[in-house]
């Protein structure tokens, strides 16, 4: 089982859901101050989510245009929702699977955390190597994804491109491309060379 990291604040037990929506649900919890008078303190809750970066056996990285319903495309890595009750590397598989039609050969856990301090979710990102394609893209209807090849420095030029939507990745793009030694230090996490 993938561990989940644990949260900033945690929605404490006796928080009260005050709505339920399709991605968000709101939690509200009477919070006790320092000085001991009482404040209502309010935090969202949302399924975790898994983003795959995907390594071929010949050393390409895959990753993807995406556009959906009402949002203009963006480059990213394929990933989505961890369902009710899925392991997140499972997720990570079948996310990899739905939107490309590609299978790893192995699959570790890059990083976990919660970027958003008033969210609890949780997003883990997935290195996959040894991608191969075994199947046609099964995307939702609000899909439309478009999988390309790159090397790591397409990549690393890619991360600078206003659309590219792996915000939180491109300190580590920006460090490899002004640094030769974050360039083979990103190289070996990503590769495990």
């Amino acid at each position: 089982m993938t561990p989940r990291p644990e949260p900033g604040q945690p929605i404490p037990p006796h928080a009260k859901k005050v709505f339920t929506g399709v991605l968000f649900d709101v939690y509200q919890w009477e919070q006790e101050q320092f000085d001991g008078s009482f404040v209502t303190f309010e935090k969202l809750k949302r399924a975790d989510t898994v983003s795959v970066f995907p390594i071929t056996e010949d050393g390409k990285i895959l990753i993807v245009d995406d556009e959906q319903p009402g949002r203009k495309t963006v480059i990213t890595f394929p990933g989505g929702r961890v369902e009710p009750g899925e392991d997140p590397a499972d997720a990570a598989k079948r996310e990899l699977m739905e939107e490309t039609g590609y299978a790893p050969k192995e699959l570790v856990l890059w990083r976990a955390y919660q970027p958003v301090s008033k969210l609890d979710w949780v997003l883990y990102h997935f290195i996959a190597r040894g991608c191969e394609k075994v199947a046609e893209p099964h995307l939702d209807a609000g899909e439309r994804i478009e999988s390309r090849l790159v090397t790591l420095d397409e990549l690393i030029d890619i991360s600078d491109d206003a659309r590219f939507q792996g915000i939180d990745l491109r300190l580590d793009f920006t460090k490899a491309r002004l640094s030769s030694e974050s360039r083979a230090e990103l190289e070996k996490e990503l590769f495990g060379k």
